[in-house]
């Protein structure tokens, strides 16, 4: 869920050691140009972005940050995030980024203090989250494309019991929503009675989706008090899910290690 319930955390990362406190972000210390390094002038010096390494073993279905990216209730995207206060091309010994995001941004995962408040001053945080979950067998399943997740829905894809992660992949996908920088409530997500039937006749603990929610719009509060409530089922939001056979594979899930904060951008991937 993109939506910020308690507050939206600031993150500060270092791209390399300095020895001197950064300044201020301003747009006089920006060094970054709009395309973020994506563009190059060298014929030699091209960097290979892939989406699957290992011969086609290994799947990253993690989006790629960019200012375009869609954004929670914006239809802006979600603008620069990224900053180069300390540029070699202005003598900095090394360059030095930081970079300022809502945690609830691309592909990421809730952790149970998003949607209860209790829990939250009760410190479950994304650092209390169960690597075990987020990390082994997973299913890769289509669903109906001509409606939310329901409780109809959830009992018609017949998913066995043992199965501990899924992640479904709906018409999001085919809509390439992430790929667009308007946020688009008529997104496919779950009903608060698909939640409930999936938490009552499954063994499912990770829940993985194809948008920024994995709740429907129309239902958004609801879906995610009935996932989180147990502190036992673990979300992860925003996947990058086009191009991958649905089948059954290894999933790896890490999320930053951000204490105090209810939710935190991931890469995932998935091995055959």
């Amino acid at each position: 869920m993109a939506r910020p319930i308690k507050f939206t955390l600031s993150i500060l990362l270092a791209c390399a050691a300095v020895h001197t406190i950064l300044p201020p972000i301003t747009a006089s210390n920006s060094a970054y140009p709009s395309s973020y390094g994506l563009e190059t002038t060298t014929d030699d010096l091209i960097p290979v972005r892939r989406e699957v390494y290992g011969d086609g073993r290994i799947f990253d279905i993690s989006h790629r940050y960019h200012p375009d990216m869609p954004n929670w209730g914006s239809s802006d995207g979600i603008g620069q995030f990224l900053w180069l206060p300390y540029s070699m091309k202005n003598n900095s010994e090394a360059n030095n980024s930081q970079m300022k995001l809502p945690t609830h941004t691309g592909t990421h995962v809730d952790a149970p203090g998003h949607v209860f408040d209790h829990y939250f001053d009760a410190g479950f945080d994304v650092d209390t989250l169960d690597l075990e979950v987020l990390n082994g067998p997973a299913l890769l399943i289509d669903v109906p494309r001509d409606k939310n997740l329901t409780a109809e829905v959830m009992k018609s894809l017949n998913i066995p019991r043992g199965v501990k992660r899924v992640l479904f992949r709906t018409l999001n996908t085919d809509r390439r929503l992430m790929l667009k920088k308007e946020f688009d409530t008529s997104y496919v997500g779950f009903m608060k009675d698909g939640a409930q039937w999936l938490v009552d006749n499954t063994d499912i603990k990770l829940v993985g989706i194809d948008y920024l929610s994995v709740a429907a719009f129309v239902d958004l509060i609801p879906s995610h008090l009935v996932f989180l409530e147990s502190r036992e089922i673990i979300l992860v939001e925003g996947l990058k899910l086009d191009g991958v056979q649905p089948g059954i594979y290894t999933v790896h899930c890490l999320p930053l290690r951000l204490l105090g904060a209810e939710g935190s951008p991931i890469r995932c991937i998935l091995i055959k």
